[in-house]
């Protein structure tokens, strides 16, 4: 049996499993991964621990002048003002995210075309949304970037991604 099938078949298997218990894998992206992802990342991480909801929950992105560094230091400053702790570094997006994670949340327009671009099948496609879909489905809004804008931008992309946070944690209780 060649590897390729195998990995498929572990694969499939893995996400029937993840139907009936608590275990949901998460992807966040946006354009460099030292943001709205990282920060995106931080707080399901712990609400899913919170919650002992099982599962993966990462970050990338499209751009490559990112890769290997820590999240920005505004996403440190607002994740610790509410009690959370910012890690991991940047890393770009792979075709392989699509075998690992259950649903890929983008942040805006730009990295929903990126991701869609690298899917090939329509269950990989299905996987992806935009994050705020979570709060209003089918709307398709942006995460504000606060990357070039000062700290209250960023305080309050914190506070919307803890709002759609708070899906994933409903939609991983419920299996959704």
């Amino acid at each position: 049996m060649e590897t390729g099938i195998v990995s498929e078949i572990f694969c499939t298997l893995g996400q029937n499993i993840n139907q009936y218990v608590n275990i949901m894998n998460v992807l966040f992206v946006d354009l460099g991964n030292v943001c709205r992802s990282p920060l995106a990342e931080t707080i399901l991480k712990k609400k899913f621990k919170e919650n002992n909801i099982e599962g993966k929950v990462d970050s990338a992105g499209f751009e490559s002048f990112n890769i290997n560094e820590p999240p920005d230091k505004r996403v440190f400053e607002v994740a610790n003002k509410y009690g959370f702790s910012p890690e991991g570094k940047a890393r770009i997006f792979l075709k392989e995210d699509f075998h690992i994670f259950d649903k890929i949340f983008v942040m805006d327009a730009k990295n929903y075309n990126d991701v869609m671009a690298l899917a090939k099948t329509d269950e990989e496609k299905a996987k992806v949304d935009y994050l705020l879909n979570t709060l209003e489905d089918g709307k398709n809004k942006t995460v504000p970037d606060p990357y070039n804008s000062g700290i209250k931008d960023c305080e309050a992309v914190f506070k919307l991604l803890e709002k759609a946070t708070d899906k994933i944690v409903d939609m991983a209780k419920t299996n959704v």
